[in-house]
């Protein structure tokens, strides 16, 4: 029973032996969020960086993603909202006529282990759907993903649909996907292009310190 084993659970996304630890930590009377911080997001630290060295792949990460998880929704209920330990709000989707899920959802993960409250708006997102969750989110970031070459335009079209509103200034806005490269990032005035999800955590972070 210690927070080492929560860490080493994450990693090895054994969702079971996550629940028990963190059970008994509970009964215990540890702090959740010291079960959140030193426990669940120290193991998925060690998954992102474990993902980028190339010595894990992403069902391993999904897996680790789903045993953080569960620990969270465990411990929750005993934390005010505003006491959940939080750097910013992220609003994540796929853009319309897209339905790729598993990078978005991987990204949105990894953010979300590094302290980023995540909103995910799922996939085939239209512009006036981004525009909305983060007028109602205060998102400090929008991240967007395309996997499909014909789907990339709508990119340009969110970024475009955020300046209309007079959100532009708030909110960074971040892009990926398969096809996408810096120099389009930089054609439609987005703040950032990530190659992969441990990097668009990483980078995440640096766009809004």
């Amino acid at each position: 029973m210690s927070l080492e084993k929560i860490s080493e659970g994450v990693l090895k996304g054994n969702v079971n032996l996550v629940l028990e630890e963190v059970e008994l930590l509970v009964e215990k009377g540890e702090e959740p969020l010291k079960i959140i911080n030193e426990g669940l997001m120290v193991g998925m630290n060690t998954v992102g960086e474990k993902f980028k060295k190339g010595e894990m792949f992403v069902p391993e990460v999904l897996m680790s993603a789903k045993a953080m998880k569960s620990g969270i929704e465990l411990v929750k209920p005993l934390i005010n909202d505003e006491d959940m330990p939080s750097i910013g709000t992220v609003v994540i989707g796929t853009v319309k006529g897209d339905l790729h899920d598993i990078g978005k959802n991987l990204v949105g993960m990894m953010m979300e282990s590094s302290g980023f409250k995540v909103i995910n708006i799922g996939v085939d997102a239209s512009p006036d759907k981004f525009v909305e969750a983060v007028k109602e989110n205060n998102a400090t970031i929008l991240a967007m993903s395309a996997m499909l070459t014909t789907t990339m335009t709508q990119m340009k079209k969110v970024v475009e649909a955020i300046k209309e509103a007079g959100l532009k200034d708030n909110v960074k806005i971040m892009i990926g996907g398969a096809p996408v490269t810096e120099k389009f990032a930089e054609e439609i005035e987005a703040d950032l292009y990530t190659v992969d999800a441990s990097s668009a955590a990483e980078k995440g972070k640096k766009l809004i310190a």
